[in-house]
């Protein structure tokens, strides 16, 4: 960017943020003397916190006030670091048995000055969080965003959670880490030099050691300003299925195949589907928003909301699946790992496999490859892209969009595809009912925020039960 490219951001930034302040005479009644700036239905009573919220979420209102290029979401960029493939088809190669003591062992950072180890978006944070925005818009990779798992036998997970909890705090990382008996789960994001030292430290820990491995880590661009805080605790799951690990294993998995035989497998069940001879199903195991922007061409894509609904979709359609093959895939691997050995205590399938590493590591390889559109992420990013597909569209005038945004009622917990086009007049809510329900709970003098599921969502079917002709997965439609 130059000078004046440079000059305008910051001042289209500053009016944009101006513009969101709440008058002084009316701040009590809003909420609190503390509440100084309103947007999107939240208020902010620290200057840092409404400039990350208008650097995450409105960066592109912003560019284009400042007649600057694409925002974060348009310049995201595919997944950083791409690591070598993930070995061939196999059962899980890590199902440790016994659980080693748990080492204590924080890296020396003494050698590292404070600009590396903390991304730049933090350490200027008390400055301006326009940096998020301009950072992203020259295409700089700040940091990175870490995402992995590991199933193994954790005897003391709380001692294991303090240990997480005290390294990422170390190394300046945010995020969310779930830890339980049956292993580790996590999301993590920080400057490169802190996510580097982290998967350093979490290879050497002899509780994951002959375990998790450098593949294991999925990277994309990103950094500690992707995540709200650190959050790390102790749970019955480290994915939340709803079935005791001890009843459905992570142990009783399906057949994990590479992102290249993945791949093959794919393109052969998409060539036997068009001669109408395909005895194979293409499974996403994820939720219906996160699918609908992005996911494998031909799969079939379950309408649930939570993961937690998966088996009762699975009871619910089991002669779906009866004398198939199956080929599962997720995000990242972790939710294939108790779906796949769910569907497999079922005993109806031929044959269950899944994606090793996820639908992560397939893009590494295969950018341009069967999966079209946007990778959903549990983050402030929402998406990430390796193909310039657009396969959603907007909720209110159809015109293809994939860039989610909460929706501006403070009751619903919904996201919504709207276009800037359609922000502009107001239809900011997941849905016209979501819509009317927003007016009434802003008009509350006390601006308590209620937290309920979206009348639209309660409509949705819990389970849905498939309705699909052997013709039609033959023909994988």
């Amino acid at each position: 960017l130059g000078n004046a490219d440079t000059c305008g951001a910051f001042q289209a930034f500053s009016l944009f943020v101006k513009a969101k302040e709440v008058p002084a005479a009316s701040r009590c009644p809003g909420g609190g003397e503390g509440v100084r700036w309103r947007c999107c239905r939240q208020a902010f009573e620290e200057l840092p916190s409404i400039h990350r919220h208008v650097a995450l979420h409105h960066s592109g209102d912003v560019g284009r006030q400042a007649g600057l290029g694409a925002g974060p979401a348009e310049a995201a960029g595919s997944p950083a670091g791409s690591l070598a493939p993930a070995g061939s088809a196999a059962r899980p190669s890590g199902h440790s048995c016994s659980s080693p003591e748990i080492s204590w062992t924080l890296p020396d950072t003494s050698h590292i000055s404070q600009d590396d180890l903390t991304s730049i978006i933090l350490f200027f944070l008390n400055i301006l969080f326009l940096f998020a925005y301009l950072c992203h818009a020259v295409g700089s990779q700040v940091g990175e965003v870490l995402l992995y798992y590991c199933y193994c036998e954790v005897r003391d997970p709380e001692k294991l959670c303090a240990w997480q909890k005290a390294l990422c705090q170390h190394l300046h990382l945010t995020g969310k880490v779930r830890v339980a008996s049956e292993g580790i789960n996590g999301t993590v994001g920080g400057s490169k030099v802190a996510t580097s030292l982290y998967i350093k430290v979490m290879l050497s820990q002899p509780l994951f050691k002959n375990i998790l491995c450098q593949e294991d880590f999925k990277s994309s661009a990103g950094g500690a300003h992707c995540f709200p805080d650190l959050r790390v605790g102790v749970f019955r799951e480290i994915v939340p299925m709803g079935i005791d690990p001890k009843i459905v294993s992570y142990k009783e998995t399906g057949i994990h195949l590479s992102p290249q035989e993945f791949h093959r497998e794919v393109e052969q069940y998409l060539s036997q589907a068009t001669q109408g001879q395909s005895d194979t199903i293409l499974l996403d195991c994820r939720n219906f928003y996160e699918s609908k922007i992005g996911h494998f061409q031909g799969c079939l894509a379950p309408d649930i909301r939570k993961f937690s609904y998966f088996p009762s979709y699975v009871d619910e359609n089991l002669e779906l699946f009866k004398d198939k093959r199956v080929l599962m895939y997720c995000t990242g691997g972790i939710r294939c790992e108790r779906g796949s050995a769910y569907l497999r205590s079922k005993a109806v399938c031929r044959e269950v496999y899944q994606l090793k590493g996820g639908i992560h590591k397939y893009l590494e390889e295969f950018p341009d490859g069967f999966y079209r559109g946007k990778l959903f992420v549990f983050d402030d990013r929402y998406a990430i892209c390796s193909n310039e597909d657009i396969i959603s569209a907007c909720r209110y005038c159809g015109v293809l969009w994939d860039q989610y945004k909460l929706c501006s009622s403070q009751h619903c917990r919904q996201l919504v595809l709207t276009c800037p086009s359609c922000c502009n007049k107001g239809l900011t809510a997941c849905c016209p009912v979501c819509q009317e329900k927003e007016l009434k709970v802003t008009s509350r003098a006390s601006g308590q925020i209620l937290k309920e599921e979206c009348e639209c969502t309660r409509r949705r079917p819990r389970v849905p039960i498939e309705h699909v002709s052997p013709r039609m997965l033959d023909t994988g439609k």
